[in-house]
């Protein structure tokens, strides 16, 4: 996925560079050369396509928040304070 998002930033990015340097080019037709051609289509892009993985990645957040909130004892020293010491 990420190959073909870089291939198409190269593509867009070349066509901006073509059209800043033409005779005919502004640097302002390069911007938008490259926001509508580059940056808003991948952005969009890589969107839609992580949305399964950032759902997966919730899903396991709220199992392991679940899991944590069994009303169990922690299994180590609470946090700040020392480990019991034997003597």
């Amino acid at each position: 996925m990420y190959l073909v998002a870089i291939a198409w930033a190269y593509v867009a990015l070349m066509m901006a560079a073509a059209e800043a340097l033409s005779p005919q080019g502004t640097l302002f037709g390069a911007f938008i050369t490259l926001v509508l051609y580059g940056v808003l289509p991948l952005g969009l892009l890589l969107y839609i396509l992580g949305t399964p993985g950032r759902r997966r990645r919730q899903r396991a957040a709220e199992a392991s928040a679940q899991a944590d909130a069994g009303g169990h004892a922690a299994t180590g020293p609470a946090q700040g304070l020392a480990p019991e010491r034997e003597e």
